[in-house]
């Protein structure tokens, strides 16, 4: 089985995490060789680069967190996940550059072509093959990520932010959109609403959909 890049996106609250886990069980149950990182992290410049990112103590500027983002990314694609890709592994990545594009050119309302150019530096050409993007409503996703114990740094910046990503996430769901952007590849919306299991069920039949190997693998009947 070729290595394939498997990309979780949303906004806060959506259940990326639980999601991600979930299916990195169940690829591996199937004898799918799969690894799991997050953004920002994965790397122990990552990590630190992701303290400072969502400290809520800290002032950092829109441009500043933008290359920020895109320093942890730089170093996570060339020490793991293009190792991992080239080994045939099946990555599952909670985070990519269509959260830049959302948070950073949509929510801090930087220049699309400036964060662009960045980001291609950073992946160097690196696409994902498939990336599930997790839909709810920004008021309640907040109140889910509220729950799990106060707002980091990016959670907190504020109502009217967070309804720029979430309008930006649903205008990347779109053909149009999916079609002047190639370097983002194939984005499916799934619906973050009901029971974490009905969550993960429609998860899963959109990776076997992209995917015929590894429904063979799950013996799933597509």
């Amino acid at each position: 089985m070729p290595g394939r890049l498997i990309v979780f996106e949303g906004g806060e609250g959506a259940g990326k995490s639980t999601q991600l886990a979930r299916l990195a069980v169940r690829l591996s149950a199937g004898a799918i060789r799969t690894a799991t990182w997050r953004e920002p992290g994965g790397t122990p410049l990552g990590d630190e680069i992701r303290r400072l990112l969502l400290d809520p103590g800290q002032q950092i500027t829109p441009t500043a967190e933008a290359l920020l983002f895109m320093a942890s990314r730089a170093q996570l694609v060339r020490d793991e996940l293009r190792p991992a890709l080239d080994a045939g592994t099946t990555v599952l990545l909670d985070r990519f550059f269509l959260s830049t594009y959302a948070y950073q050119i949509a929510g801090r309302q930087m220049r699309e072509q400036e964060v662009q150019a960045a980001n291609a530096l950073a992946t160097q050409g690196l696409t994902p093959d498939l990336t599930i993007l997790l839909t709810l409503n920004a008021e309640e996703g907040l109140l889910r990520a509220g729950a799990r114990g106060g707002h980091d740094r990016m959670e907190g910046s504020g109502a009217e932010f967070h309804a720029r990503v979430e309008a930006a996430f649903a205008e990347f769901a779109t053909p149009v959109w999916q079609q002047g952007h190639p370097e983002c590849g194939p984005i499916v919306a799934v619906s973050a609403s009901g029971s974490v299991e009905d969550v993960a069920a429609r998860v899963l039949g959109v990776v076997v959909a992209a995917f015929p190997d590894v429904a063979q693998a799950l013996q799933v009947v597509v």
